[in-house]
């Protein structure tokens, strides 16, 4: 089986786009290592938070409704946060300023308590998230879906973007992109498929010097 090299994936997205130029226009790089170290713990459980929220609902809503979310969650504070009382988060499922999911709002608390280990163990949540580095981008997915609250799935991959984190996303088009290349046959739901396409990224890297969320966002746009 032949994998499609990654300047054959540009050609095509390029062609779809406008040309190589319209392309590069449409990518953006990610923060630097000191960017990302310097993000205040409190940032991260925020942009963790939003993630978990807006997973299955209307993003646009979570987005309006998130300075009330600050307000409420003393702006993502971990050690508040970390110590909410099972009445202080039931207590929300009353409170409109919020989106009142039980759930999802004890995974506040639940990541909070996660991060303030890390902070312990690494010094800063920063400092935690990028001792991965791009190459064990799935090491870090991993981590997060198996140890911090509900960040399966596509949440942690869009929460790790949005801060600005080197980052593949799993969207339908880049699934869809990987199916084409030959990395995976089906959708990207095991263990194996995502260090297969942990192992795609790192070829291309090599031998393109694009970051993984360039890549991901040329594969994005390389689809019908």
């Amino acid at each position: 089986m032949t994998v499609q090299q990654f300047n054959e994936i540009f050609e095509l997205a390029a062609n779809r786009h406008g040309g190589p130029e319209s392309l590069e226009q449409k990518l953006s790089k990610p923060a630097s290592t000191a960017q990302l170290t310097s993000i205040a713990d409190d940032r991260w459980l925020s942009g963790v938070s939003k993630s978990i929220f807006q997973a299955g609902f209307v993003w646009r809503v979570v987005e309006n409704k998130w300075p009330d979310f600050e307000t409420a969650f003393d702006n993502f504070d971990l050690v508040h946060c970390a110590y909410l009382s099972d009445e202080e988060i039931e207590a929300f499922t009353n409170d409109t300023r919020v989106i009142r999911h039980l759930k999802k709002l004890q995974s506040i608390r639940a990541n909070a308590t996660y991060l303030l280990e890390k902070t312990t163990e690494f010094g800063g949540v920063g400092n935690f998230i990028t001792s991965y580095g791009p190459t064990h981008y799935c090491e870090l997915l991993f981590e997060l879906k198996k140890n911090a609250s509900r960040l399966g799935g596509t949440s942690a991959q869009y929460c790790l973007r949005r801060m600005g984190v080197d980052s593949f996303i799993l969207s339908r088009d880049v699934v869809k992109a990987l199916q084409r290349a030959n990395i995976i046959t089906k959708a990207a739901n095991s263990k194996r498929d995502i260090l297969n396409i942990q192992s795609a990224f790192n070829y291309w890297h090599e031998h393109s010097g694009r970051t993984l969320t360039e890549m991901s966002r040329v594969l994005a746009l390389s689809v019908d």
